[in-house]
């Protein structure tokens, strides 16, 4: 099969000799863009239960959420190996004491090899990056950024409550420790033009990032933003399918290609979700994707290597 853009499974595989699978943990995190050190009321696209699977639940514990998700994976591939996923909220954020100890409580599970830490990127302080200095020589460590736009006004009109220059140093003292770096963008931002985000691809490819998931813009009941498109719906552009096939396939041949790609797309509950709804999961979008960048003849890196 050609390899039209460096993808995450064939990336993890380079890292471990068996299959590893990611399990997604609700630690009872909060975020300083709620709390007020930051900011309040979070982002304006942001509804935490479009992220958790069921047996995220914030009444069991970290091991019994690991438990219940390893069993799941492992009916089926009884030699899997699994990845603590700290994915909720901000999860570098809490005492330091208390951290370490859920990060080592996820560790001590049978099968779980590594972690995966989604956070801020207001929200790594030295102390702990020295913490996950040390463990990354002893475990698989993915520190994981929410970067979601390249621009200060975007970020300012989603209540992001830090500047893209703040991502950028996180990105760049992480990495210089020697830790996987991922990052997540959301295309689609309200304000935002196809040009712009063609920039942020070439933007991102100077930073030293290891992945990058992109998504798409998802309108969320009971979310700020769901609220602004019910009054100005004229500044929302809600990709079809195939327009955002063509969008993404614009900002991977403008992305260093030897960044990883996680995935392409969000899909939040059906309940919650108020557009778009394009009713696919996410590798049957995949193989759209792949048979539209055969028929492009497109591939990773293709435009940002010839200028």
């Amino acid at each position: 099969m050609t390899k039209l853009y460096n993808e995450f499974g064939l990336w993890l595989r380079t890292q471990f000799p068996y299959k590893v699978q990611k399990i997604s943990i609700n630690a009872g995190f909060t975020c300083p863009n709620r709390d007020g050190t930051r900011g309040w009321g979070g982002c304006t696209y942001c509804n935490n239960q479009t992220f958790n699977p069921e047996y995220c639940n914030t009444a069991r514990s970290v091991t019994e959420q690991m438990e219940e998700g390893c069993r799941f994976f492992a009916r089926k591939y009884p030699d899997m190996r699994f990845l603590a996923y700290f994915q909720a909220y901000t999860n570098t954020y809490g005492e330091m004491e208390r951290l370490v100890e859920l990060y080592e409580e996820a560790l001590s599970v049978p099968g779980v090899v590594g972690l995966v830490i989604g956070t801020r990127p207001d929200c790594m302080p030295d102390v702990l990056l020295d913490y996950l200095e040390e463990l990354n020589q002893k475990k698989f460590l993915l520190v994981e950024y929410g970067i979601e736009s390249t621009y200060d006004e975007t970020l300012r009109r989603i209540n992001r409550g830090h500047t893209f220059a703040e991502t950028e140093t996180a990105i760049k003292r992480t990495s210089d420790r020697g830790i996987h770096v991922g990052g997540h963008v959301i295309l689609g931002l309200p304000g935002e033009t196809h040009a712009m985000m063609i920039n942020q691809a070439k933007v991102l490819s100077d930073l030293p990032l290891t992945t990058l998931k992109l998504h798409q813009l998802q309108l969320v009941r009971g979310t700020r933003m769901a609220h602004e498109y019910e009054l100005h719906p004229e500044d929302f552009n809600l990709y079809d399918v195939d327009e955002y096939i063509e969008l993404v396939i614009d900002y991977i041949e403008h992305l260093r290609s030897d960044i990883v790609l996680e995935r392409f797309v969000s899909q939040s509950p059906r309940e919650l979700l108020i557009a778009p709804d394009w009713g696919l999961k996410n590798h049957e979008f995949t193989a759209r994707l792949r048979r539209r960048m055969e028929e492009r003849d497109s591939w990773q890196g293709k435009s940002f290597y010839s200028g």
